[in-house]
């Protein structure tokens, strides 16, 4: 067995930190590729998702696409409890024509964007988030808080996972999710493990692991 030597070279930043003040909403929470590496999309604590696409050239370099705020703080009356815009998670559908979908979530709320191509003429500058409009809302599921989203290769149905639960959609119906996994022991002191990350197969989407 042979051993490679692997020459890693550094070759993007996006944004010059010395020019840049940094607050805590900039934080960077969530990063993802689509499945061809041609988009990047970053999300951060104040809920904002950034896109980056791919420049026509040899290098892996990527341009600013588009940011539009996915996620607001929110208030759950019921349990007293606040709830952070932070993203958590990212996931890309296959695109469709000339158009992409993904998949963001904070602790709560999942929600299913449509990203326009460069058909779409913006606004103004200021007005970025045309080339973005939300399609779906997938909420009130989840107990605890969501820490991982996958989409099946049937592009039909995802996953989503918080601590103690796994529970399956369909892209299409946002209102109905079907528990798959709970581990919730019937008293919580009994409590010895949680679900940190749930993810389904790449290609057989009657396989997914937690």
């Amino acid at each position: 067995m042979t051993q490679e030597n692997f020459d890693f070279k550094f070759s993007q930043c996006f944004g010059d930190k010395a020019d840049i003040v940094v607050t805590e909403a900039d934080i960077i929470t969530a990063v993802e590729f689509d499945r061809r590496g041609d988009y990047l999309a970053t999300g951060d604590r104040g809920g904002r998702v950034v896109l980056f696409e791919r420049n026509n050239s040899k290098h892996c370099e990527y341009k600013f696409l588009t940011e539009f705020q996915s996620h607001d703080a929110e208030f759950d009356y019921l349990k007293s409890l606040e709830i952070e815009e932070k993203i958590n998670q990212i996931k890309w559908l296959r695109p469709t024509q000339k158009s992409h979908f993904l998949l963001s979530t904070n602790d709560k709320t999942i929600k299913l964007w449509k990203i326009y191509g460069k058909n779409v003429k913006l606004v103004s500058e200021n007005n970025l988030s045309e080339a973005a409009a939300p399609k779906r809302t997938f909420s009130n599921a989840h107990t605890y808080h969501i820490n991982s989203i996958s989409v099946s290769s049937d592009q039909e149905t995802f996953i989503s996972a918080d601590d103690l639960r796994v529970n399956l959609w369909n892209l299409d119906i946002p209102d109905q999710s079907f528990n798959i996994v709970d581990i919730k022991p019937a008293n919580m002191e009994e409590l010895t493990e949680v679900i940190t990350s749930a993810e389904f197969h790449p290609e057989h989407c009657n396989l997914f692991m937690y």
